[in-house]
C-alpha cells in the first residue's frame, strides 16, 4: 500500500514541481522561499516514553525505549505567492527513526493547488489543530494532531474567506475530502506476533483492517470583525468515517474476515453516514466508523491580550449529534494570552470529561421494537475497525491513551471514560529563550464493556525549554530544545524521560 501510495505522491510532485519552476520563472531568485528543515531528536527514559514528549507530533513519536531519528523535510508555500491567482505549493519529509514503529518512513509528500481562495490538496500533510492553542492543548477529540497524516485528495478553503461583499462579519472555511489508511500491514503484524499458538476459528483474536477508505470534512464559520468590535464567535463541525477494507477478526472472532465494498455509491454513503454494516444483524447502525465534533469559540480582543473560552464536544454516532439525550461530555476550554512580558505569555486551561457517553444503556430500534435507547457509544473503538488510530496512536485526543501503550496485540483503547484537568503555559524571557510547561491530572474508569477494577488516577508533566541560536551567525537558523517529562500513576505507568531536539531550518 505505501510503494502505490509513493508512487501517486511521486507523479503529483513532478507536476507540482514542473507547475512551480514555471511559475518561479517569472520571479527574481531571491522571492524563491522554499524551506528546508534538518533534524534530530533523541529520547532517553527509564520505561515507556511519557506521555508529553511523544504525544500531538503529529505521529513522529515513539512510546519504545531510547528512540530516536533523524529529519529532513524540503517545502514550498503555496500562500508565498499570493500575487497570483494561481498558486503551487509542495512538501516532501523523510525520516529515519530507530525504535519506532518503522525504521524509514515518509512523514509528508504533498502538493497544493490554489486557485484564489479555493485549494487542491494531494497527499500526506501535517494540518493543524482548528479553534485551539496548538502548542498547549491537551488536542481536538475528531481532527489531531497524534498520529501520521492519513493521504488523501481533499478540496478545501485553508483560510477564513468572506463569502459575501460588504459582508465583513462573516467568514467561512472547511473542506471535503476522501483518503486512504497506510497502516493495514502493521496492523496485521502488531495482531500476529501476539496472538497465542492453535487458535482455532471461533476462538478470541483482536480484530483488525488493511485497506482502509477514510472520509472527511469539516465547516467552520466566523461571525464579528475585531477591528470593528472585540468580541467574535467562531464555530464548527467535524465529521469523519473510515470505510471500505477488508476485515479480519470482525467482533474478536478469530478467522470472521470479510470484505467491505468502497465502490462510488459507499462513497456517497459515507458522506450522510448511510448504509450498515456486516455484523450489524437485527439492529441496522450506520456503515462503517462515523465519528466528529461540534466545536465553538468566543474571542474577545483586548489592547495587547486577549482571552477565548472554546468548547469541542465529541459524537460516536447519531445519539450525541443533537440534544435528544443531552450533551454531558465535552472538552471545555480557556486561553489567554497576556500583554507582552518575560513571565508568561499564554495560559490554557482545559477540563474534560467522556465518562456519560450517552450512558450504560444500549439498544436500536427495529421494525418489531420501534422504542429505542442509545447509550454506551464506547468512544474511538469500533467492532470492525481498529478504532480512531492510525499506526497505533490516536487520531484524536491523546489523553484518550492510544493503543500503543498498552502493547498488548490489542488495538482498542482500554480507557475511554474519564475525567481530565489540563494546565498549560509558555512564554519567552528573552529574545532568544522560551519554555513550555503541561500538566495533565486524569481520572479513568476504563471502558463501560471492560471497566477497570478501580479507577485509575495518572499526572502526565512536561518541562520543555528552547534557545534560538539566530544571534550567532554562525548557527543562523538553528534552534534546540530540551524536555523533561515525568508520568505517575496507575494509567500509563511511572515514566521519566529526557527529549533533546536540534533543528535547523532556512531559506533557499
Amino acid at each position: 500500500m505505501r510503494n502505490k501510495f509513493l508512487l501517486l505522491c511521486g507523479v503529483m510532485a513532478l507536476s507540482a514541481g514542473s507547475l512551480w519552476a514555471q511559475n518561479a520563472l517569472q520571479r527574481s531568485f531571491k522571492d524563491i522561499d522554499d524551506t528546508y528543515m534538518l533534524q534530530y531528536t533523541t529520547t532517553g527514559r527509564n520505561d515507556k516514553t511519557p506521555l508529553w514528549l511523544q504525544a500531538n507530533k503529529h505521529g513522529v513519536s515513539s512510546t519504545d525505549d531510547n528512540n530516536r531519528y533523524a529529519r529532513l523535510s524540503l517545502s514550498h508555500r503555496a500562500e508565498a505567492d499570493s500575487a497570483h491567482k494561481w498558486r503551487i505549493g509542495y512538501g516532501i519529509d523523510l525520516v529515519l527513526a530507530s525504535h519506532f514503529t518503522s525504521k524509514f518512513f515518509v512523514q509528508q509528500f504533498y502538493a497544493d493547488f490554489d486557485y484564489r481562495w479555493l485549494r487542491l490538496s494531494v497527499g500526506a500533510k501535517q494540518r493543524p489543530m482548528e479553534l485551539k492553542n496548538n502548542e498547549l492543548s491537551t488536542g481536538s477529540q475528531t481532527f489531531g494532531i497524534n498520529a501520521h497524516p492519513i493521504p488523501q485528495v481533499r478540496l478545501e478553503v485553508p483560510k477564513y474567506v468572506r463569502p459575501f461583499r460588504g459582508a465583513d462579519w462573516l467568514a467561512l472555511k472547511g473542506h471535503f475530502g476522501y483518503g486512504l489508511l497506510t497502516d493495514g500491514g502493521w496492523q496485521q503484524d502488531y495482531v500476529d506476533k501476539h496472538l497465542p499458538q492453535g487458535l482455532a476459528p471461533g476462538d478470541y483474536a483482536p480484530h483488525y483492517a488493511k485497506s482502509v477508505r477514510y472520509h472527511s470534512k469539516a465547516a467552520y464559520v466566523k461571525l464579528g470583525n475585531a477591528k470593528r468590535f472585540p468580541l467574535t464567535f467562531e464555530g464548527g463541525l467535524e465529521w469523519a468515517t473510515f470505510f471500505g477494507g477488508k476485515i479480519f477478526n470482525a467482533d474478536d472472532v478469530f478467522g470472521n474476515n470479510f470484505t467491505k465494498k468502497a465502490g462510488l455509491k459507499d462513497m456517497v454513503k459515507a458522506i450522510y453516514s448511510g448504509g450498515s454494516d456486516e455484523n450489524d444483524s437485527d439492529y441496522a447502525n450506520a456503515g462503517g466508523n462515523t465519528l466528529g465534533s461540534w466545536l465553538a469559540r468566543l474571542n474577545y480582543e483586548g489592547s495587547g491580550w486577549s482571552a477565548s473560552v472554546y468548547m469541542d464536544h465529541f459524537f460516536e454516532d447519531h445519539s450525541q449529534v443533537f440534544f435528544e439525550y443531552g450533551w454531558r461530555d465535552a472538552l471545555l476550554g480557556v486561553e489567554v494570552n497576556l500583554p507582552k512580558n518575560p513571565i508568561v505569555g499564554t495560559v490554557v486551561y482545559e477540563y474534560m470529561n467522556t465518562r456519560n457517553q450517552t450512558g450504560p444503556v444500549y439498544h436500536d430500534h427495529t421494525a418489531a421494537v420501534p422504542d429505542q435507547v442509545s447509550g454506551i457509544d464506547n468512544y474511538y473503538n469500533h467492532t470492525l475497525y481498529a478504532g480512531w488510530q492510525h499506526w497505533g496512536q490516536t487520531l484524536g485526543n491523546p489523553l484518550f491513551i492510544s493503543p500503543l501503550y498498552a502493547d498488548n496485540g490489542s488495538l482498542a483503547f482500554i480507557g475511554n471514560r474519564f475525567r481530565a484537568h489540563h494546565l498549560g503555559l509558555k512564554g519567552q524571557p528573552t529574545e532568544n529563550l522560551s519554555y513550555r510547561v503541561m500538566a495533565t491530572y486524569q481520572s479513568n474508569w476504563g471502558t463501560y464493556s471492560k471497566p477497570f477494577d478501580r479507577v485509575r488516577y495518572q499526572t502526565n508533566l512536561l518541562f520543555e525549554v528552547g534557545y534560538d541560536f539566530s544571534k550567532i551567525k554562525a548557527l543562523k537558523g538553528t534552534k534546540a530544545t530540551l524536555g523533561l517529562g515525568i508520568d505517575r500513576g496507575s494509567l500509563t505507568g511511572d515514566n521519566v524521560g529526557l527529549q533533546f531536539t536540534i533543528i535547523y531550518d532556512d531559506l533557499f
